[in-house]
């Protein structure tokens, strides 16, 4: 089959999906800096902004992430004194993964940061949400476990 001269890299979703991610991640990247964060740790910390004191296999679960990705970053994190793992009261086998004071402290101000990048973009409230609600939708379909 001969290349197609007419086909370009750009014109696959999943070229266009990867781009995005990356150019996402790029822009966080500096602001993220003053709170000494990867993009990563922030997922994580935003998870436990939503709801703190879960396991670590509730935080893979609101993240996306790995339990042996998601290990090093909670490890991390509590170097960071962002947050702490401390025995589960019904079951010492688990960890409980909890904010700090300092982790809770810096929420309203890091959370800003999503605002900071929105007004980058070019893309109306429902626009963002139907994009949202798309990626969301084939990261669903496509989730093979």
């Amino acid at each position: 089959m001969k290349p197609d001269p007419e086909h370009k890299l750009s014109d696959n979703v999943c070229f266009a999906v990867y781009s995005a991610n990356n150019a996402i991640i790029r822009a966080y990247r500096p602001l993220l800096e003053q709170y000494d964060l990867t993009f990563p740790q922030y997922l994580v910390m935003q998870a436990l902004w939503c709801k703190d004191a879960i396991s670590l296999t509730q935080l893979s679960q609101q993240t996306g992430l790995d339990l042996g990705s998601l290990t090093p970053i909670v490890k991390r994190l509590e170097v960071k004194e962002l947050l702490i793992r401390t025995k589960d009261q019904h079951d010492e086998r688990k960890k409980v993964i909890q904010l700090t004071e300092f982790g809770l402290g810096i929420r309203t101000e890091a959370l800003e940061l999503k605002q900071t990048l929105l007004e980058k973009v070019s893309l109306c409230e429902d626009e963002l949400v139907q994009l949202r609600d798309q990626c969301l939708k084939v990261v669903k379909e496509l989730d093979i476990k």
